[in-house]
């Protein structure tokens, strides 16, 4: 997640996310997006790794990490995923990972694009991001 405009990035759906699925996610982000600044993150082993501190050395990333058990360091993906959880995980009863894959594909599109956010002023993060 962008914390400028709290646009979602990316959602990655699977059984388990190690470090070099991190990894990929965040090059494919990067092709397209440009490599961030700085990411801030909890203590997962996925964050963890040294596949993701050499990939943030070569990107010139500053990895930031939160404090165990202080989630509210991290609240916007906190309260992002508090919805993704709400809206989609739990609304439904999936048949596959592409089931679920295409309905948080979808989710994204209408939460970066369709859906007006109270921290950016009632405007969508990609009109936010407009009006920069």
């Amino acid at each position: 997640m962008d914390d400028y405009n709290r646009e979602a990035l990316a959602i990655e759906i699977d059984l388990n996310l190690p470090a070099e699925r991190v990894v990929r996610v965040l090059d494919r982000i990067g092709s397209w997006r440009g490599y961030p600044a700085k990411l801030r993150m909890d203590n997962g082993p996925e964050f963890i790794s040294l596949k993701l501190a050499d990939w943030a050395e070569y990107h010139d990333v500053e990895l930031e990490f939160i404090q165990p058990g202080k989630p509210f360091q991290n609240s916007y993906i906190e309260r992002f995923n508090k919805t993704f959880r709400t809206e989609i995980l739990d609304f439904y009863v999936f048949e596959s990972l592409s089931d679920v894959r295409d309905k948080a594909e979808a989710w994204i599109n209408e939460y970066n694009y369709e859906r007006p956010h109270e921290s950016l002023n009632n405007l969508t993060p990609m009109e936010h991001a407009a009006n920069m």
